[in-house]
């Protein structure tokens, strides 16, 4: 593929000995190179807008950044999408964020919360003890910025679309055994999606009649890492071909929640014991939750209201269904980068479904004051919302 190379940032042209040591170390925007594809045809066949499917359409460009043992991390690359070329032996092969127009401004961009976005990225590394995992999180989310400036034209516009980031970090080591590896690969792609809920919400209906299990406390439940995606493929096709969207995980003798689908879970109930309205969500502390950016704002934004307490502990099903038998369950969501909120409108518990009202106010409201904080319509908490 043809392109064109430039260089940004304001370190070009500084050769001294103090300079190359930093960017041998650490992740450097300064010496960010961007060679833009010449090749238009991507761009010009590309679907409308109305036609996208998530995650099927790729913009033109990507963001590349390799490290090895010797030198560290490399200087950063935007480059025309391509396929990647790495051994056949390379230690890896495995499993978001988004880009906005402000509805009031097309030309200008936002992200939504990157800095934890980049913490969690970090995190997980730490967590397959990755080489590299000290990254400088600012100097990542600029050269990310860029990548969008260079893609902005994928960007489409409107309420509910929007350009899917997927930073992913790869082990390049060639070696089939296991260690720490020597080469990693971090790479941005970028995808056009559409709204996830192009007529509306659509409330889904889950199983927690599973045996399988997602996480388990000391596993990876907490990071985002593919092995703990691969494994939810056949639970879930096995809940489809019951009629239900997704898996309600559980854990434990006493079938704690942990998750729904790939998603965080909330509940909106009257806790029997106090007969006060809460706000639920399994907590952290047990290490097989996935910290969630969506689950995160969540928490701020619900807890700045002050209408009911914000509580993270691990419900259980058999609370839940005496919850709805005796009233006092009152609304179910999901969530994640992609949907947002998904509403939950019921769960299957040991053959019964239990039937739960569905959209509920409060899951409406959190998809209102997110998106809008999202697209600019709304002011939201400083640092949310970042402008390009």
């Amino acid at each position: 593929m043809a392109a064109s190379l430039l260089r940004v940032g304001a370190g070009v042209g500084r050769n001294n000995l103090g300079l190359h040591q930093h960017q041998r170390r650490c992740i450097s925007s300064s010496a960010l190179t961007v060679e833009r594809t010449v090749d238009t045809s991507r761009f010009e066949t590309r679907p409308p807008k109305e036609e996208l499917k998530f995650g099927t359409t790729m913009s033109d460009h990507m963001l590349m950044i390799e490290w090895n043992a010797e030198t560290k991390w490399g200087a950063p690359r935007i480059v025309p999408h391509q396929n990647l070329s790495i051994s056949p032996a390379a230690s890896c092969l495995h499993y978001g964020m988004k880009a906005y127009k402000s509805l009031d401004n097309e030309e200008s961009l936002r992200l939504f919360r990157p800095d934890c976005n980049m913490e969690r990225l970090s995190d997980s590394m730490n967590r397959l003890n990755m080489p590299g995992m000290d990254f400088d999180r600012g100097e990542l989310v600029e050269c990310i910025k860029e990548l969008v400036q260079t893609d902005k034209d994928w960007i489409p516009s409107g309420e509910g679309y929007s350009l899917y980031l997927r930073p992913t970090v790869i082990a390049t080591h060639e070696f089939l055994g296991l260690s720490p590896p020597n080469k990693l690969l971090l790479y941005v792609i970028t995808s056009p999606v559409g709204p996830y809920y192009p007529t509306g919400f659509k409330p889904i209906r889950l199983t927690a009649d599973s045996h399988f299990v997602r996480a388990w406390p000391g596993g990876t439940g907490n990071s985002k890492v593919g092995g703990n995606y691969a494994p939810t493929m056949k639970p879930q096709a096995i809940a489809s071909k019951s009629g239900y969207s997704q898996v309600l995980w559980l854990f434990g003798p006493d079938d704690s929640i942990t998750e729904v689908g790939a998603m965080n879970v909330f509940f909106l109930l009257q806790n029997a014991d106090t007969g006060r309205t809460e706000l639920v969500t399994p907590p952290l502390t047990r290490g097989d939750i996935l910290p969630g950016v969506t689950r995160r704002s969540i928490l701020e934004l619900a807890s700045s209201w002050g209408e009911f307490d914000v509580v993270e502990r691990f419900p259980t099903m058999p609370e839940i269904r005496d919850a709805a038998k005796e009233n006092r369950l009152f609304e179910a969501f999901g969530a994640g980068t992609a949907a947002v909120v998904t509403p939950i409108s019921a769960i299957q518990y040991k053959g019964e479904d239990i039937e739960i009202p569905a959209t509920g106010k409060v899951t409406q409201r959190i998809w209102d004051e997110i998106t809008g904080i999202q697209y600019g319509k709304i002011e939201g908490p400083e640092g949310w919302s970042i402008k390009l």
